[in-house]
């Protein structure tokens, strides 16, 4: 990706020709079909950006399906994310020099305009200093290197390194998170106020990231070679050399996150991906920007360690830094989608081929890959933000091997974001690639990077308006120039006493100058390394066979399996040493006690599953529970707007029929349906709208059925509540026999519910989909008129098959189903109770049965009307759809 024209360049630099000689293989894409795909790239760009241009700026994102800015402090806080901004126009100013690489050129000098006319940095705000830094210093110095380049070439004469000065003022603002005894940056900082002092709100962190310390040099040294100010690249240069002392001397690896005064490794699991990954990232490319050999020979150094111990081809795994053959966890994320393409850099090419093999694959087994998934490739955690780190190492492995395959690999990735993720305001992040339902983000990262590498996938040469091998890529996907590697003010690199210098050998450069014609002596290469690896990943659905274990004769009971009616389970239990008691309120609690086991070994099974059960609980508390979705399918929606619905433990399974359940929405009356209903006329044969709160959702569900209703969905009452923000929960029974409800029933928070109701009230007649996930809208309007750009890229609605089949299985268990494990929740222990064997007593585990408290008695009598005249949340999205219709 980079190419260097000095002569003073150090040899090793000439791996940057790697990428652009390789051999070529046959080429099955016309360069009509990639030209179409190249525009297709740009038509996609402009409705993101235009949208955010149109409806969000100058806020920091767009919220893509309410058609509006996201202002920190006015929306619901989303915890560490929102640390991203900071009320300096992110998007606009991350997006900047993907404008000028797209040969948006008139778009560009605008947006400068913009950012230097109405861009503070000085807010009283506290934000992430790595999000800041790779986002908006990296944005703005890319910017700054595009607006020179044109200016060289005749535009822009006007630009006077005004985002240049800013990118200081910012580099200047960020710089007192550096003042600690290590060096290592506090994680946050206060544009106005820095970092110590009340005023402040931040400082007394402890501990920060090994990415978020290490992930600074690229940007503060590019500072300092365009300012000629050495400060910048001073305080990275310290940090970095602080990481490599602590790294673990016999493995050679490094934790995820350090404690920033002490030098203590907090978390001692390594991997490759969230918390680590561009710090690895970051020495490589440091190295090819500022030509200093110390980077290449610790980037070698780690990377000999990362494929000793924890790459697995195709998997790459986590493991403990002091015992880096242990793993440390049986999933993977997202995140580690980028080291295919850094592994391309380096010039391994056959770990990187096996890599992305898999992700495409899980990609194309769940439309996007999931933000993490389990070594067997189900997912782990459903969402999906809109990542680029796949697209990234696509375009990286395009480039190296000129293998056609990873042209259609990115075609899978433009059909997949135009079918699944577009939406009339921009592209929304999914919230859960199982079914298909969205969130109201779409993050800035989406126009920094995405459009970058899929455009340059599918551009040829003569597309470009300059050359990017003279650059390299941040990890924001920001344009460096490759020239500021000899800058004059370039100050020497900052000798620490503590850090030997030794001289590199031969080795040190192993892998960074391959000879092409010996990687691919055969244009099948690739493809030899990618079959075996689809069909590892076709055949891991398949459920494991338990092994058995001495002491009872029979493989132990696992907590996912465990049925509280099943009498067999009860008396695995009782083995065990774990009673079963049914409380008043529904719930139902388990408690161990050791010493009552049939033996040792008994014993160990009855901590372990009661440990599993505890496991399952939180985890499924984090990863919530399988979801159903509400798509809106009438005009001027067409299937583009997903609600995530929480389903019901009785009635219809969405999850067994292929089709769902569709029809036109209607609000019941009375809208708490506790009793039989006054409208039944309007409600047969339509999906009724109900409030949450004031008898049990069985209740609820009985008296729209009565009415002839086809489903009904429950909104909550709560407001303000979101899928964004609190966990789904599945609808319980009311202790009765429920096999008399046949209808469907889900469940909506309040702002997911909000946006079908303000839907209704706008267009009086709403049809929606009910199903277990979102349907391909070509499907929905199989042998209807459709708008033929909601068409465009589409194939058949075939999908691969699914491996989160069994995550929801009990989204409606029958009587001999396994219990519902969503339900599980951990007691604290009580006084003189332990989960020592030793001590005779253990854990205890209730198992709720999902009662639905009593809603407020004030609420009685609250008509349609007046509940729908207090909401008041911005819902001008439905107002844009018929202008915004593809």
């Amino acid at each position: 990706m980079w190419m260097l024209h000095s002569a003073t360049m150090l040899p090793a630099f000439w791996l940057l020709f790697f990428i652009g000689t390789c051999i070529r293989l046959s080429e099955t894409m016309s360069r009509d079909e990639k030209s179409k795909l190249r525009i297709q790239v740009l038509e996609m760009f402009d409705h993101a950006y235009r949208n955010y241009m149109d409806h969000a700026y100058p806020a920091d994102e767009l919220m893509p399906l309410t058609c509006r800015g996201r202002v920190r402090g006015l929306e619901p806080s989303r915890g560490d994310v929102d640390d991203a901004l900071g009320k300096f126009s992110l998007t606009l100013i991350d997006t900047l020099d993907t404008l000028a690489l797209l040969n948006k050129t008139v778009e560009f000098e605008e947006a400068v305009r913009r950012v230097v006319k109405d861009v503070r940095l000085d807010n009283d705000i506290v934000v992430s200093v790595f999000e800041t830094n790779i986002r908006v210093l990296g944005g703005l110095l890319g910017g700054h290197s595009m607006a020179v380049m044109l200016k060289e070439n005749g535009r822009m004469v006007w630009y006077q390194n005004e985002l240049l000065h800013m990118a200081k003022d910012l580099g200047l603002r960020l710089l007192p998170a550096f003042n600690t005894s290590s060096g290592l940056p506090y994680p946050r900082v206060n544009l106005r106020h820095g970092v110590h002092g009340p005023e402040t709100r931040t400082g007394t962190e402890t501990e920060t990231c090994t990415a978020c310390a290490g992930t600074i040099i690229l940007e503060f040294a590019a500072l300092s070679r365009f300012t000629g100010d050495p400060t910048f690249e001073a305080h990275a240069r310290r940090a970095l050399d602080f990481l490599w002392e602590k790294r673990q001397r016999n493995s050679n690896l490094v934790g995820t996150t350090i404690n920033i005064h002490s030098g203590e490794w907090v978390r001692r699991d390594s991997g490759v991906g969230a918390g680590i990954d561009s710090y690895y990232e970051y020495l490589m490319k440091a190295y090819i920007l500022l030509g200093d050999d110390q980077l290449l020979l610790r980037f070698n150094t780690h990377y000999a360690s990362i494929m000793k111990y924890i790459s697995q081809p195709p998997l790459l795994l986590d493991v403990h830094i002091h015992k880096p053959l242990l793993p440390a966890r049986t999933w993977m994320d997202s995140l580690l989608a980028f080291f295919p393409g850094l592994q391309v850099l380096k010039g391994d090419i056959r770990p990187a081929i096996e890599t992305h093999e898999m992700l495409y694959q899980v990609t194309k087994k769940h439309n996007f890959l999931p933000e993490a998934f389990t070594t067997d490739f189900r997912v782990h955690w459903a969402q999906h933000p809109l990542r680029p780190e796949f697209a990234e190492s696509t375009y990286f492995l395009y480039k190296a091997t000129r293998d056609p395959y990873y042209l259609e690999v990115g075609r899978t990735v433009l059909e997949n974001l135009n079918r699944f993720a577009r939406v009339p305001c921009g592209f929304a992040a999914m919230k859960d690639v199982r079914t298909g339902s969205h969130e109201d983000r779409m993050d800035s990262f989406f126009l920094a990077e995405m459009f970058k590498y899929l455009f340059l996938l599918f551009a040829e040469e003569e597309d470009l308006p300059f050359n990017v091998e003279d650059y390299v890529f941040t990890t924001e996907a920001h344009l460096l120039p490759l020239s500021l590697s000899t800058a004059s003010n370039s100050p020497a690199p900052p000798v620490i006493n503590s850090v030997v210098i030794e001289e590199l050998d031969d080795l040190n450069f192993e892998w960074t100058c391959p000879n092409t014609r010996l990687l691919f002596p055969d244009p099948a290469f690739p493809r030899n390394f990618r079959e075996p690896i689809r069909s590892a990943v076709d055949k891991s659905c398949l459920r494991p066979i338990a092994h058995r274990e001495p002491g009872m004769g029979r493989p132990p009971l696992r907590a996912q399996d465990f049925m509280a009616n099943n009498p067999e389970h009860l008396e695995l239990l009782r083995r065990m040493g774990v009673s079963l008691i049914h409380l008043k309120d529904g719930r139902v609690q388990l408690v161990q006690h050791a010493t009552q086991a049939v033996s040792a070994v008994a014993a160990e099974d009855g901590m372990r599953f009661m440990q599993e059960m505890m496991e399952l609980s939180s985890q499924q508390q984090k990863e919530q529970l399988p979801p159903r979705a509400v798509q809106i399918v009438s005009h001027p929606f067409f299937g583009r707007v997903v609600l995530t619905a929480g389903p019901a433990q009785f009635g219809m399974d969405l999850s067994k029929s292929s089709s769902g359940v569709r029809g036109f929405v209607t609000v019941a009356e009375p809208y708490n349906g506790c009793s039989e209903l006054s409208n039944s006329e309007i409600v047969a044969g339509r999906i009724a709208l109900l409030q949450r709160g004031q008898c049990m959702f069985a209740e609820k569900a009985r008296h729209v059925q009565k009415a002839g209703a086809i489903g009904g969905i429950v909104i909550d009452d709560n407001e303000g509540s979101s899928s964004d923000t609190a966990p789904l929960f599945q609808m319980a029974g009311d202790g009765r026999n429920t096999d008399d409800v046949t209808l469907p029933l889900l469940f909506l928070f309040h702002k997911e519910g909000n946006i079908l109701l303000e839907a209704l009230k706008e267009y009086k007649e709403v049809e929606v989909l009910l199903s277990d996930k979102a349907r391909d809208r070509e499907a929905i309007f199989k042998g209807k008129a459709l708008p033929g750009a909601l068409l465009d890229g589409s194939t058949d609605g075939a999908e691969e098959g699914d491996c989160s089949t069994e995550e929801r299985e009990h989204s409606s268990p029958a009587p001999s189903e396994p219990i519902d494990q969503s339900q599980v929740t951990t007691q604290e222990q009580t006084a003189g109770e332990s989960v020592q064997p030793a001590e005779g007593l253990g854990s205890y585990v209730s198992v709720d049965a999902g009662e639905e408290p009593p809603a407020d008695e004030d609420s009685n009598n609250q008509s349609v009307d007046s509940l729908m005249a207090d909401w008041q949340e911005d819902l001008e999205a439905f107002k844009q759809m018929e202008k915004d219709e593809l």
